[in-house]
């Protein structure tokens, strides 16, 4: 369905809710290029998966994580998450997806101990990681 066709059809839908109708009182019109009825399909659900390159380093070392991103654009910028008491902190660490659907970060930590980290994307987070600094 065209730009234009859809954007027609949720005015008329919209004008009639708000002025007490039902939307199931207007047909969905049909593609004028095809046969077929038009489907509606919901986005996927964003997901976001993190793996450390590794899991012990020494203060201020730098390691990677990297990732797949499903459902997210090329060009979002995923940002490291730092757990920091009962908080997450966002790090000065991002890079953007890229067009595969992977992503991957350099990281330093100077904080000493078990450090929980995350990838995060707006409300998308992926599972936490753990990189212990010695």
């Amino acid at each position: 369905m065209n730009r234009a066709l859809r954007y027609a059809t949720v005015g008329v839908i919209a004008v009639s809710l708000l002025g007490g109708g039902t939307a199931a009182a207007f047909a969905v019109p049909k593609d004028l290029h095809s046969s077929a009825s038009v489907v509606a399909t919901a986005p996927a659900a964003a997901s976001l998966t993190a793996k450390a390159s590794a899991t012990r380093v020494n203060a201020w070392q730098e390691f990677r994580i990297s990732g797949d991103a499903k459902g997210l654009k090329a060009g979002t910028k995923v940002t490291v998450q730092q757990k920091q008491g009962t908080k997450w902190v966002s790090l000065p660490a991002q890079t953007p997806v890229n067009r595969t659907g992977t992503y991957s970060v350099r990281v330093k930590l100077g904080i000493k101990g078990v450090n929980q980290l995350r990838m995060g994307a707006g409300s998308t987070v992926s599972p936490v990681v753990q990189v212990t600094v010695r």
